[in-house]
């Protein structure tokens, strides 16, 4: 039997030799590492920029370069040239041709860029030419109502009454795609969901909204975006892929794709504990995108109303821990593993920099004239009561200037802190101001509370036992006979 470790390096060096179903729209695995590690600064040996980007559309990784470009992660000309490197394979030759004059100061553009350039034009007026036909009868609302839910009947009726065929449909998919190349996502994703009303391949059909769920992301259309998420959960869960390998390798996109929606979405937050606690998808994380677990933990940490899955976390993280770890994953695992409440502290501090150097967890907001990082101050709160609660469960009397000091506070404002804390979540404990201490309150359970928790799954363990019980009585009622 091959070990566990040896069946998940076979399994990855799969999938990254298959290349991602969209490779006509350009969606296949790519490489960026702007900088080696021993000359990058500290914090870009969190970066997980070269980890998450061959899972992406050459597109979505542009968002990724300009924060990396903005916090000076990496020297700026190497991330000029790897913007050039991923904008090679295009269509967006000006935006080439700016941060080429831009990286090596000059005005001058190389003439294979200029020909490229005169190439995409002339490609871009013919492919509008071929699929005009069927643009102008979308673009005529009193046509459009003469389609039906039907495919079939639809596709019938363009050929018998407006001469619209098979070369006309898929000149629009082609045109789409080419649009998508230039940058016109607006564009891109109304003619890929146009498509889709006419496309009867399943998997042209499946490429297209792999395609708009790209142009609706780059354009930060975040509801319709999971709309689009969801949609192509439901076709991957469902559908008969060549193999396993393949179906786990859509399901690791998908969960790549996921993190602009779900850290940029209102309910982002909730959606991805969601998705990323399916079995399905945790199987997936655990064998070929070990590095997502920073983004489970930091929305467990984040999100009050999911604590119950924090025990199912740190279960993953310590069943990962010689795979994959960062300060978020080893914070968790000091506290509430090895009860390390200096290492606790320490790692805070880190995760405190991973956050703010992160494109999905550091994004800022103006309020005002200032800026900050909502998810950086909701992490550090959330982690210092989840210090403050683990400290509480061991100790009874506890020092203020010590808990400072584990919070990564001065000991006035942890002393505010933990009266703010006593009276929004009603802890029994009082503030000693004299001797500068918290005293814990010793909580006695109610008899009767004891008895209700003991007797509550009475009924169901009582149906279970009674079951196997009669399971193991059926053999001996069964007497076998030769026939």
């Amino acid at each position: 039997m091959v070990p566990r470790k040896g069946r998940e390096r076979k399994v990855r060096a799969y999938l990254y030799s298959k290349t991602h179903p969209l490779s006509a729209l350009n969606i296949f695995p790519f490489y960026c590492n702007p900088c080696e590690k021993e000359e990058a600064p500290t914090m870009a040996e969190y970066d997980l920029t070269s980890k998450i980007a061959p899972h992406l559309d050459r597109h979505l990784v542009f968002p990724l370069l300009e924060f990396l470009q903005e916090k000076q992660l990496y020297p700026d000309d190497q991330i000029l040239k790897s913007k050039i490197d991923l904008l090679s394979k295009t269509n967006m030759v000006d935006y080439a041709m700016d941060i080429h004059k831009s990286l090596y100061r000059t005005e001058d553009v190389p003439q294979d860029m200029t020909d490229r350039r005169v190439e995409v034009v002339a490609r871009l007026k013919s492919l509008e030419e071929m699929a005009a036909p069927l643009i102008s009868f979308l673009q005529n609302p009193s046509l459009v109502q003469e389609l039906r839910s039907d495919k079939q009947y639809n596709l019938q009726m363009l050929n018998d009454r407006y001469q619209i065929g098979p070369n006309q449909i898929e000149a629009l998919y082609q045109y789409a795609k080419f649009q998508f190349e230039c940058g016109n996502y607006s564009g891109a994703a109304d003619f890929l969901y146009q498509y889709r009303t006419f496309c009867t391949n399943s998997d042209r059909s499946l490429s297209a909204l792999w395609g708009k769920l790209a142009a609706e992301i780059l354009m930060q259309n975040w509801d319709i975006a999971l709309e689009e998420l969801n949609r192509l959960k439901e076709i991957i869960d469902s559908k008969n892929f060549s193999s396993p390998l393949n179906q786990l390798q859509n399901r690791t996109w998908l969960m790549h794709w996921s993190l602009f929606i779900f850290f940029n979405h209102e309910n982002g937050r909730n959606g991805i504990i969601d998705l990323f606690f399916q079995e399905r998808y945790l199987n997936a994380i655990q064998t070929n995108a070990h590095h997502l677990l920073r983004y489970l933990a930091t929305a467990v940490v984040v999100n009050k109303r999911r604590r119950n899955m924090l025990k199912e976390l740190i279960k993953v993280i310590q069943q990962e821990q010689y795979t994959y770890k960062d300060p978020i994953t080893e914070f968790l695992e000091c506290l509430y593993v090895n009860y390390d409440f200096e290492g606790a502290q320490q790692k805070l501090v880190e995760c405190e920099k991973v956050i703010l150097n992160d494109p999905f967890l550091g994004k800022q907001v103006q309020e005002g004239n200032f800026v900050t990082v909502p998810l950086r101050d909701e992490f550090l709160e959330n982690a210092r009561l989840f210090i403050f609660e683990t400290y509480c469960r061991i100790h009874q009397c506890i020092d203020i200037r010590m808990l400072a000091e584990k919070l990564s506070m001065s000991y006035d404002e942890a002393e505010r802190w933990i009266v703010n804390l006593v009276k929004n979540a009603k802890l029994d404990a009082k503030i000693d101001s004299t001797s500068g201490t918290v005293v814990m309150g010793t909580n006695h359970t109610n008899v009767y509370e004891q008895i209700i928790e003991n007797t509550k799954q009475l009924s169901m363990r009582t149906y279970v036992l009674a079951n196997n019980v009669a399971s193991m009585a059926v053999p001996v009622t069964q007497v076998p006979t030769i026939r």
